[in-house]
């Protein structure tokens, strides 16, 4: 069938890629993503079957969500890898039958996927995976194969998170459990529009419950995030930098870089890291690098140190700094060497044959550490201020950055904002402004930095904890969202907004290509969700409402 993949937003021509993938990613990769994906929904027919029999498998269950999350949006690119986890896919498969048959339950599922053999070299492979194509059913009408679509994109996400919430140790059965029922689905041809539209929403549902554990996860092991300084600016000495989500690997990293003489910086998603007291008591963790992901390829050439990447936050590395980059996780590039298990020798002693920053530069600081733990302590006052109109409005600019022309709009946006609101953010997108200084109302910043990307649940809890003092539903506060999205997380994002009935979302650059008109419709229908169109215009439609 060849190449066809439209799950990100810059996704070409807004249809889709169907030569390369504008992320960078190669049609041989893409086919084996398509594998992957047709194999694990075969394990996941006889996992939903034996958990109706009260077969729990932990490494089926910790295996699946890293096999669907390699297949994100600039997660890995390394075909041998896929080879690997293809391989693993139906080893586990075989194994979780013979479970489900010594139980008497059912095995002769007619579907493909539950009987898959994987060619037995990486050429044939790709070809199997080119002939299998998109693991939605490509005969069911447009708005099932969109509601299809939306619930593996969904499902991508969460198994994101569920794999960060189960490296800081956090789980719960019923996210796995979905993530099979949702997959496993795929093979029933009688489910109606309605069925998927109920599948879709329990993705949103589930994703809620990803991100408290990846919240918890977090801040039992490193504390409620504090308001920071961070350093833009560096201090001469070698340096590494740190790029991605995981807060796990960062820690570790500086557990092994204390008192070598290494300052560590972060970069992209790790800016919030500097936040939480179990990774700022290290004096090496010292400031951020780098601002908006357009220009990620541009700025680590320029890096005069070593670069850990540890998830999805960066497009292909260019093949002149490949020598100087490090992948941990699930990141995997072709010439990109690949640290297991927290190991981090050779980049260390990469990073101490490198020249690093020859002198200290001065280039101001931001603030980050707002978490709803920290505005929860200042609550009061700002419930006071909202009372006595001092603030008048929230405004939620929060998502995804990317490299497409129109993400300048988020900027201009947070720039127009009336001196009288407040700008909450989180996620790589608030990297196109968040270094603005917006100054104070009343001590309060009106530019509030929540966190990464699945920090989206602290935004949540802010919410609803501002609708409950002022005894009001989310959608009733002078509350306004502005989301931008670029990948599969992002997607499980809205869906979990759209499951609590948050209504009147502003979404842009552009909307998914993956969404029918019809489905759009009832999105819209009930939800209200909008295209952005330009700031000027999008503030006077919110203030206008809300006036």
């Amino acid at each position: 069938m060849g190449m066809f993949c439209n799950q990100c937003e810059q996704t070409a021509k807004g249809f889709a890629c169907t030569v390369a993938g504008v992320c960078g990613k190669t049609p041989d990769v893409a086919a084996l993503q398509d594998l992957l994906l047709h194999a694990v929904k075969g394990l996941s027919l006889y996992a939903e079957e034996g958990r109706r029999l009260g077969i729990v498998d932990p490494e089926v269950n910790g295996f699946t969500v890293k096999a669907v999350f390699s297949t994100l949006t600039n997660v890995d690119f390394d075909p041998p890898r896929f080879q690997g986890l293809i391989g693993r896919t139906v080893e586990l498969r075989k194994l979780m039958r013979e479970k489900v048959a010594s139980k008497g339950g059912k095995v002769d599922f007619t579907d493909p996927a539950a009987s898959f053999e994987p060619a037995a070299n990486l050429a044939d492979l790709i070809k199997q995976g080119e002939n299998m194509g998109l693991i939605i059913d490509r005969e069911a009408d447009q708005d099932i194969q969109s509601l299809q679509q939306i619930l593996v994109y969904g499902i991508k996400g969460v198994a994101a998170y569920a794999d960060h919430a189960l490296i800081m140790g956090q789980e719960d059965d019923q996210v796995f459990a979905f993530i099979h029922q949702g997959l496993a689905a795929l093979a029933n041809k009688n489910l109606t529009m309605d069925d998927w539209l109920k599948l879709v929403f329990k993705c949103g549902e589930i994703n809620l419950r990803t991100l408290e554990l990846l919240d918890k996860g977090n801040t039992d092991t490193y504390g409620h995030p504090v308001p920071t300084e961070v350093p833009l600016g560096h201090k001469k000495g070698p340096c590494i930098l740190v790029s991605g989500h995981d807060l796990k690997d960062l820690s570790d990293l500086l557990q092994q870089t204390e008192g070598k003489g290494i300052n560590v910086y972060t970069h992209g998603e790790m800016l919030p890291a500097h936040g939480y007291p179990g990774l700022k008591k290290y004096a090496h963790l010292y400031g951020h690098f780098g601002t908006a992901w357009q220009n990620q390829k541009k700025e680590f050439p320029t890096f005069p140190g070593a670069v850990l990447m540890t998830t999805n936050c960066i497009q292909e590395p260019q093949e002149s700094y490949l020598n100087n980059i490090f992948s941990t996780g699930l990141v995997g590039w072709p010439g990109v060497q690949h640290l297991e298990n927290g190991q981090y020798g050779p980049l260390i002693e990469k990073t101490l044959g490198m020249q690093g920053f020859s002198a200290d530069e001065d280039k101001g600081t931001v603030m980050v550490g707002f978490g709803r733990n920290a505005l929860f302590g200042v609550s009061d006052k700002i419930i006071d201020a909202v009372k006595r109109g001092a603030i008048k409005h929230f405004f939620l600019v929060a998502g995804c950055d990317g490299a497409k022309p129109g993400r300048n709009y988020f900027t201009e946006f947070v720039e127009k904002v009336p001196r009288d609101a407040v700008v909450l953010t989180l996620a790589c997108g608030k990297f196109r402004f968040f270094d603005l200084k917006l100054g104070d109302i009343e001590g309060i910043p009106r530019l509030i930095d929540i966190g990464q990307c699945n920090d989206a649940y602290s935004a949540i809890q802010i919410a609803v904890a501002l609708a409950k003092a002022f005894d009001c539903e989310v959608n009733d506060l002078p509350l306004s969202m502005v989301l931008s999205w670029y990948e599969q997380k992002a997607v499980a994002i809205l869906l979990t907004l759209l499951y609590l009935g948050i209504k009147d979302i502003h979404l842009g650059p552009s909307l998914p290509a993956f969404i029918s008109p019809n489905v759009l419709d009832v999105l819209v229908k009930n939800f209200n969700i909008k295209p952005i169109t330009t700031p000027d215009q999008d503030l006077a439609a919110i203030l206008n409402k809300n006036a």
